[in-house]
């Protein structure tokens, strides 16, 4: 590993080699030797013809996006690494399918074999870290690159001793607001990078996609809401609370990738409250204001006592049913819509474009969001329209829906005025209800409490999970506080309660994300993610243009439903990615003998995995049973019941096989 710093630190170092031939790589490695003096003149034809010469005998393309060009000659007295970048990444057929990007030449006399195979070994542990990979591709001279390795060593040196394997965001303090305090301390020293992070080109692209990623859910939960509550809260008022609650979260909170927003277990939940205030002959905003403000009570109070720790006997098997549920539902509800349109009494033309809107929104942003693998274009084109993928679906099917004015269709149902749904004012008077209410409130804000408790809970987990590469800290406690404090907030102004949402946060995580195809070994291609760009400026963009659109509300009025429930579709199919569950279901179809050669499927009988299978489809179709029934205020309680099932299971499979399919981390193919 020395050697390769040395090279770092005295700048033996080629960036971005405009070059797309291996010929041409080496001889500018060759050419940058002789200009530095680190090999005699005579020699540069000769360690040219071999070093192609080892090439073609054999790639020296190892994997992780690196190759290794080297060859010994008795005229070197020493060994030399040169380290080049290329502008371009070419494909030299390494075993994981990454195109090449980085190159380490080596040369030196015959009798440095050892040191050699040292120099090889410490280049593959280098290069196998992806964040490393990512910062020496983004590196700008050699003094970063220097850095890079500089931040790789302090990551991958000996670890202290620990007692346990919890995240260090769910270690129990034991003190009153101790894992708050270690929250905000943990996340204070990367506040100002937070916005510093943010000023780059996928910002941009990933503030377009999820505008309209949220405002769709925004409006459809507000109309939904609407209907439910008696006009009560609607449609500005879930605009209000996204934009509002979203720019206070992304400023304050401790996981900024987090996106609130409405969801439909509070909808069931707010819906049943109602209903309640009916039949008790009760006002319901007043009632819907203690409710909240016993909810933000009760909140604050595991926020202090570090209840967010119980999320350690939450594990993949919890967070995969919950994520399906989540992914499901935003796929049913699209399909469902588009379904409504051939019976609602529109003409078969509205349906008909409809479907064609939407499947065509969904086919082009998936088109695009792949587009990075593509053959086609230059690399940065690429780059380009995958991140913008489905903010181009959205706009061009937009502008296919007025092209064809002629067949009307459903357009986003947003007011034409700022005011409220029913008319009414804005601050709640939380005494217009009788006295025995105020105390009787805590019963309904207790089952909120679970509700919003295992909501933000798993959706934090699912963005702090070990695939997702963040650096920047976990704030289970710091995040839980601030969302029930904005639920208290809300509730004195009869706004919709926001909640982490599951499928839009992931969304978030995966467009800021940078993703490097590799594949397995037995041929088949998948994504995984190198990095992320951790910051607040995309959140808090996302929702002052929800925000600004409040004052815009007309031209919001062109965008079809339809194009929005493609967006949905979307949504719903890109957060499957990376669900191991959805990959296991898959194995019910194929045939064995070409099942992937993923570690589960190499370490553990097949009858285990479909069992285990098995098991986490029969809880995913209770949830589903539940949501849906007139049971649905007590979907919270179900979810809680996932960790004694999964419990259970220890019980019911063998220990060693359950680190396999229960584990946190993917372990490297």
């Amino acid at each position: 590993m020395k050697s390769v710093q040395e090279a770092f630190r005295e700048g033996r170092v080629v960036l971005d080699v405009q070059a797309r031939s291996l010929e041409l790589i080496l001889r500018q490695a060759v050419s940058f030797m002789v200009a530095h003096e680190l090999v005699p003149v005579e020699l540069r034809d000769e360690l040219e013809r071999s070093l192609l010469d080892r090439e073609r005998r054999a790639s020296t393309a190892i994997g992780h996006a690196v190759a290794v060009p080297h060859v010994y000659m008795s005229e070197v007295a020493e060994p030399i690494i040169v380290f080049l970048r290329l502008a371009h990444p070419i494909n030299l057929g390494a075993p994981d399918g990454i195109p090449t990007r980085f190159f380490f030449v080596l040369i030196g006399p015959p009798d440095s074999a050892a040191q050699h195979l040292d120099s090889l070994a410490a280049i593959a542990r280098l290069m196998v870290d992806d964040d490393f990979r990512y910062e020496a591709g983004a590196a700008e001279n050699p003094q970063e690159l220097l850095e890079a390795w500089e931040h790789f060593n302090a990551r991958t040196a000996p670890p202290q001793p620990v007692e346990s394997k919890v995240p260090e965001g769910l270690v129990f303090t034991g003190k009153f607001a101790g894992g708050l305090l270690k929250d905000i301390r943990r996340r204070l020293p990367h506040y100002v990078a937070d916005f510093r992070d943010g000023l780059r080109s996928k910002s941009v692209s990933t503030t377009l996609f999820l505008f309209f990623a949220c405002m769709a859910p925004a409006v459809t939960f507000g109309g939904v809401m609407a209907e439910m509550t008696g006009r009560n809260i609607g449609t500005v008022e879930m605009i209000l609370a996204s934009a509002v609650c979203g720019s206070l979260f992304a400023l304050f909170s401790g996981q900024p990738l987090i996106i609130l927003g409405g969801t439909g277990p509070m909808l069931i939940f707010t819906a049943m409250l109602y209903s309640l205030c009916v039949d008790l002959g009760i006002p319901f905003l007043p009632t819907y204001a203690w409710v909240g403000l016993w909810t933000m009570l009760l909140l604050l109070i595991l926020a202090v006592t570090d209840a967010s720790c119980m999320m350690r006997f939450f594990t993949r098997f919890t967070d995969e049913i919950f994520a399906a549920l989540i992914s499901l539902i935003f796929i049913y509800e699209a399909v469902k819509a588009l379904v409504y349109t051939f019976n609602d009494g529109s003409d078969y033309d509205t349906a008909l474009l409809s479907v064609l809107l939407a499947l065509g929104t969904f086919y082009i942003a998936m088109s695009l969001s792949r587009f990075r693998r593509s053959r086609y274009l230059l690399p940065w084109i690429r780059e380009f329209l995958a991140d913008f993928g489905p903010a181009i679906a959205l706009a061009s099917m937009t502008v296919v829906a007025l092209l064809m004015h002629e067949v009307r269709l459903p357009v986003l149902p947003v007011p034409d005025t700022f005011e409220t749904t029913s008319g009414r004012t804005w601050q709640i008077n939380i005494f217009a209800l009788p006295v025995w209410v105020v105390f009787a409130a805590i019963v309904p804000a207790m089952l909120a409490t679970v509700l919003v408790f295992l909501d933000q809970n798993i959706t934090a987990r699912l963005i702090n999970s070990p695939n997702h590469n963040l650096h920047k800290g976990e704030a289970y406690h710091l995040d839980l506080g601030l969302v029930g404090l904005l639920i208290g907030g809300c509730s004195l102004f009869g706004l919709p309660w926001l909640v982490a949402a599951t499928v839009r946060s992931l969304n978030h995580v995966h467009s800021l994300a940078t993703i490097e195809e590799a594949a397995r070994p037995s041929g088949e291609s998948y994504e995984r993610i190198i990095h992320v760009d951790e910051n607040r400026i995309t959140g808090l963009s996302i929702h002052l243009l929800i925000g600004a659109s409040l004052l815009l509300l007309p031209l919001l009025k062109v965008i079809p439903m339809a194009v929005l429930y493609g967006i949905f579709l979307f949504m719903g199919v890109v957060s499957m990615s990376g669900n191991q569950f959805f990959e296991r279901l898959k194995l019910w179809l194929m045939d064995s003998s070409l099942y992937p050669a993923t570690h589960y499927i190499r370490r553990v009988p097949l009858w285990v995995i479909h069992k285990f299978t098995f098991l986490q489809l029969a809880c995913l179709a209770v949830l589903w049973v539940v949501k849906s029934s007139a049971l649905g205020i007590l979907f919270p309680l179900i979810v809680a019941l996932l960790v004694p099932v999964r419990l259970l299971a220890n019980r019911m499979f063998d220990q060693k096989h359950l680190q396999q399919l229960d584990a946190d981390e993917v372990p490297e193919y």
